[in-house]
């Protein structure tokens, strides 16, 4: 009917990816508000592989939750902030970082900064000088309960009031060190990115057993909840392969979605952004929103989500 509103199938995930780029190229926020956690969700971003897209991914899927209208605090544990990079906040030497929470007991709440142009969307940043906190907290005691702690004291996580933290995201350095063991010590749940070539499932194992010994003796509540195949091409054989293996051996804690290989992803850093933000009709920023749809309403649970068919794992 002329002048009405077109309406389409939304039960795909590739009908939605083209609902929202329509939304796009209108000027529309794409996807309608996700369902609030019933508590704070405290997601730990890891994988010691370099190069596999974890911090890419704690940026765009905290950037895609927050355009959804769910509020999120992304942590910087990375000494290379690369994630403070992309999410455009101050983090120069000197500035008030997730070092100065770890090493000095500050307040998380004390160095937390909004993102200039995503409403709801927080950042612990992190400078240069996580690089020595390794080394200082050897000493400290309890270190590896330092940042579960400051999280645990932060206002706004698991209060009830509607500005409270829906997501708390990690990003961790590409090492199995303090810094990535106080993150999985803080966290309740893990997303792991998976990149889509076999080089990539090497380290997947050693980072599995440490999340057992983890879950054994510091945080026995500590699960993968969350894999996410990513640069995924599905032109090759060995994408679709390794795709395969990894929802054969992870079942129902591989995303349907997977994020494709794309230069528009790899380009936004460079221009302190997200890819949401840089270019939010491509493939790559439809995907991540797509992700971030999928985790949220398997957060939620199947009395927030009558659409879904996706296995949730909490």
């Amino acid at each position: 009917m002329a002048g009405e509103r077109t309406s389409y199938d939304e039960s795909t995930p590739m009908a939605r990816a083209v609902a929202q780029q329509l939304l796009v190229r209108q000027g529309r926020r794409p996807g309608s508000p996700l369902p609030r956690p019933d508590h704070t969700r405290v997601m730990v971003v890891a994988n010691q592989k370099g190069g596999v897209g974890k911090t890419t991914t704690a940026v765009n899927m905290a950037a895609a939750l927050a355009q959804h209208g769910l509020r999120v605090l992304v942590i910087d544990l990375d000494p290379q902030g690369n994630a403070s990079t992309a999410l455009a906040v101050d983090h120069h030497r000197g500035t008030l970082s997730s070092y100065d929470v770890l090493v000095d007991g500050l307040p998380l709440a004390d160095v937390v900064q909004p993102h200039p142009d995503i409403a709801n969307l927080f950042v612990a940043p992190a400078t240069i000088d996580l690089a020595g906190a390794e080394i200082e907290l050897v000493s400290v005691v309890a270190r590896e309960s330092r940042l579960r702690k400051a999280i645990a004291a932060h206002p706004l996580v698991d209060g009830g009031g509607a500005d409270r933290f829906d997501y708390v995201l990690i990003d961790c350095p590409p090492s199995l060190g303090l810094l990535t063991l106080n993150a999985l010590v803080a966290g309740a749940e893990m997303l792991i990115p998976i990149q889509a070539e076999y080089y990539a499932l090497e380290g997947l194992g050693q980072l599995l057993e440490t999340v057992e010994m983890v879950r054994t003796h510091l945080n026995q509540d500590l699960e993968v909840s969350t894999i996410l195949i990513t640069m995924y091409d599905s032109r090759t054989n060995l994408a679709a392969g390794v795709a395969a293996e990894v929802r054969e051996h992870f079942g129902p804690q591989v995303l349907k979605t997977a994020i494709p290989r794309s230069v528009r992803v790899s380009e936004a850093p460079s221009y302190a952004q997200s890819v949401m933000t840089y270019d939010p009709g491509s493939p790559g920023a439809l995907s991540y929103l797509e992700a971030a749809r999928e985790m949220a309403q398997r957060g939620a649970g199947p009395q927030q989500d009558d659409r879904s068919d996706l296995g949730g794992t909490r």
